[in-house]
């Protein structure tokens, strides 16, 4: 064999020999990472086809939803039902309210035909539905803005209350009846002579750290503003996350609110790091937590 091809065919053969090392280290690194079977799925806060708060709002990720025993106010919350996902929140005389943001769902619950059920309204209409479905009927009751008890009792055994000036009297008018007309009756009149002052003296202060379902931010004022937390979610670690409801002004659709310092679609709120509490319509301090 001529020299010249010697050397070639030399090149070839070290040539393939680096080639095949090469490819054996390539493989053997191949090999020694694992390929993932599944990708998991990005996160998403919102199953549209859930037609309940507590299946419709997905906790973020590492964090499990409290449950509570099924009769509290507290699961009553978490099952209130919702219109259709992309639902509109009406005002009382159907006028849509523009989104701008501010909600992610609409409760499906009447709210009249008149200007009442507006933010502590709201809060006083959900305590008192979970209430009278619980039939703890005798303890329906709500301060007026003056500080008169307002019971369901006394309104259900026919007494009306009677306005003049700053003075508030039960008169004898009615019929009795407990029925849900005659609740939401009452209701009525407890929102006409009710609201944030009265019901920010009514309910009991908590420590923001200890915050639960069915507790409420809430400033008195004129106007002031509440909102109500119904729905939880915590981590191991005890950190956790929470749902918003609100009326608003003019009275209108109780709606689930959109954290303001979250990416658009996303409900859950966080304790925040100092004493203000940014809500989308409304500023709290972390201080403005109460309780029934």
């Amino acid at each position: 064999m001529p020299k010249q091809m010697s050397f070639h065919l030399l090149l070839l053969l070290l040539f393939s020999l680096y080639s095949c090392h090469s490819n054996s280290q390539e493989m053997a690194a191949t090999e020694s990472i694992p390929i993932p079977q599944s990708q998991t799925p990005e996160w998403s806060p919102i199953d549209t086809s859930g037609q309940v708060v507590k299946d419709r709002f997905v906790p973020p990720p590492g964090f499990k939803r409290v449950q509570y025993g099924p009769t509290t106010f507290q699961t009553y919350l978490q099952q209130l039902p919702l219109k259709s996902d992309g639902s509109i929140v009406q005002y009382y005389n159907g006028v849509e309210k523009p989104p701008r943001q501010v909600y992610l769902a609409v409760i499906d619950m009447d709210i009249g035909k008149r200007d009442l059920q507006q933010c502590a309204d709201a809060v006083m209409r959900l305590r008192g539905e979970y209430l009278y479905h619980e039939k703890r009927l005798d303890e329906i009751r709500f301060d007026l803005t003056n500080g008169f008890d307002m019971t369901f009792a006394k309104w259900r055994q026919g007494y009306r209350i009677r306005v003049s000036g700053n003075t508030v009297s039960w008169v004898k008018s009615k019929a009795p009846s407990s029925s849900y007309v005659q609740f939401r009756s009452y209701m009525n009149m407890v929102f006409a002579y009710a609201g944030t002052l009265s019901l920010a003296k009514e309910l009991q202060s908590v420590s923001i750290q200890d915050i639960q379902v069915g507790d409420v931010f809430i400033q008195g004022g004129s106007p002031g503003h509440a909102v109500i937390v119904v729905d939880m979610a915590v981590s191991d670690s005890g950190e956790k996350r929470f749902l918003l409801a609100q009326s608003y002004m003019p009275a209108q659709d109780i709606q689930i609110l959109q954290n303001p310092r979250a990416e658009p679609g996303n409900p859950w709120f966080e304790i925040p790091p100092g004493h203000l509490f940014e809500t989308p319509e409304w500023n709290f301090d972390i201080d403005d937590l109460k309780r029934f």
